[in-house]
């Protein structure tokens, strides 16, 4: 079958109603019965939750599971940014005039990844990262840095896959998907924590109660089946570790560079 005819069939799968369908059966008793199976399809460490399978009351509910404590430590140094999920690196680099320059052979402004705030003149010469968590991965996103949130904004938006195939053949899926932006202010500058949503993602959903001061590895958000993160560095603030590159696979907590000192 040819690409256009994959695409279409996206096109046409990718409806919030379907998503929501999904989700609803995912949070549902009915699917406590798929756990086991879904653990074993993704080669999920279901040890590594914080509670035993048996007692998750849902699919969703095992899907947005907490981890034990201490299996993934902050980076102890304070003047390194970490990373806010587990996932695997799909883009890194300069913003260059407010462009995100070549994920997956798409460019993106960064005017339109923020909906158009006022705050992307800050990030019109910065850093981005690009952070694919797959259905293996823990999917809770935690704080990248330790500040104040600023601004927050739920854009509505389409539910495309996320993944290799979405982000190479969709047209511009970061940015047309529903996303969840947080805006955190450290002392070093500002950080856009750019949540985007997927196909059969019912929702992105902030920790209640939602902190105004966030700490480096507190709980920010998570969600409901697999997706991206984009983070957002402003002009003159980071520089990312020398051996992060395309491919790359972090952890939750991992050092991913460091604060700029200004001058």
């Amino acid at each position: 079958m040819s690409k256009p005819f994959f695409r279409l069939l996206t096109e046409l799968s990718s409806r919030k109603w379907v998503s929501q369908l999904t989700g609803a059966f995912a949070r549902s008793k009915a699917s406590r019965m798929f756990i086991s199976r879904f653990a074993q399809t993704y080669g999920i460490r279901i040890e590594d939750a914080e509670k035993h399978v048996k007692e998750y009351r849902s699919l969703n509910d095992f899907f947005t599971r907490s981890l034990k404590p201490g299996l993934r430590p902050i980076h102890e140094d304070l003047t390194r940014v970490v990373s806010p999920v587990d996932a695997m690196i799909t883009g890194i680099g300069d913003i260059k005039e407010g462009l995100i320059v070549n994920v997956k052979g798409q460019d993106y402004t960064i005017e339109e990844l923020l909906n158009r705030s006022p705050r992307t003149v800050n990030y019109k010469n910065g850093f981005y990262f690009v952070l694919y968590l797959s259905p293996t991965d823990y999917h809770r996103i935690h704080s990248p840095i330790t500040g104040d949130i600023l601004e927050k904004e739920h854009v509505l938006g389409k539910v495309y896959p996320v993944n290799e195939f979405g982000l190479r053949h969709m047209k511009r899926v970061l940015s047309r998907n529903e996303r969840l932006i947080t805006f955190i202010q450290h002392e070093a500058g500002e950080v856009a924590v750019v949540k985007v949503g997927a196909l059969n993602v019912s929702s992105i959903q902030y920790v209640k109660p939602l902190p105004k001061t966030l700490e480096r590895g507190q709980e920010l958000a998570y969600f409901e089946f697999g997706s991206t993160v984009v983070l957002l560095f402003e002009d003159d603030m980071f520089e990312p570790r020398a051996d992060l590159m395309l491919g790359s696979k972090v952890k939750m907590g991992e050092d991913l560079g460091r604060f700029l000192d200004k001058k």
